[in-house]
């Protein structure tokens, strides 16, 4: 589903298509690639950080540098989907802060126990979505940094659960006030 997006300067003028370092301007073309340079990057060690707000910017950074100029950049303009509104750039900062002061000290995630931890990151994971922080690559940066995570906390992250209607459904359940289907889902990835 494509954003709707204020007048967007990141766009080819007249598309809805992001501008990118290949130069490519077939919105299909630029996914197919996109996943492509996305997963190579995934599979490569990823950046070390102290799992907050800074390490995440460095995460989509990571993840997205073969493609966008401004990975790891925090959106400048109001996007949103389906005829919801993501949180307002000028708020980005201030709230995504409070979303990791709320996840704490990830060493004591480990303290949790499974029930327990996805409770705890079905909120966060939901509240970083409800930012939705960059122009593009929020979902795949937001399931990215869960299993770094998990991972920290000592559970399997299993990606062979993630199913990605599953994955949306709970995204929009999660942004519509119901973070139980999140819950389930981060439940069994970990189980």
């Amino acid at each position: 589903m494509a954003y709707a997006a204020e007048s967007d300067p990141l766009c080819y003028s007249g598309t809805t298509v992001l501008i990118n370092l290949l130069d490519i301007r077939d919105q299909a073309e630029l996914d197919e690639v996109e996943l492509a340079l996305f997963l190579t990057r995934a599979d490569e060690p990823l950046p070390a950080g102290e799992l907050d707000y800074p390490h995440y910017l460095s995460l989509h950074r990571h993840l997205f540098q073969d493609v966008y100029a401004w990975a790891g950049q925090a959106r400048t303009i109001r996007i949103g989907k389906a005829g919801s509104w993501f949180c307002y750039p000028e708020h980005i900062a201030s709230v995504m802060a409070r979303v990791f002061r709320e996840l704490g000290e990830p060493d004591c995630l480990a303290d949790l126990d499974d029930t327990d931890f996805a409770k705890h990151l079905a909120y966060v994971i939901a509240e970083i979505n409800a930012v939705h922080p960059f122009r593009e690559g929020n979902g795949r940066t937001q399931l990215t940094f869960l299993a770094m995570l998990a991972e920290h906390a000592g559970f399997t992250f299993n990606a062979d659960m993630l199913d990605r209607d599953r994955v949306i459904q709970a995204m929009i359940d999660s942004f519509s006030g119901s973070e139980a289907p999140l819950q389930a889902l981060i439940q069994d990835i970990i189980a």
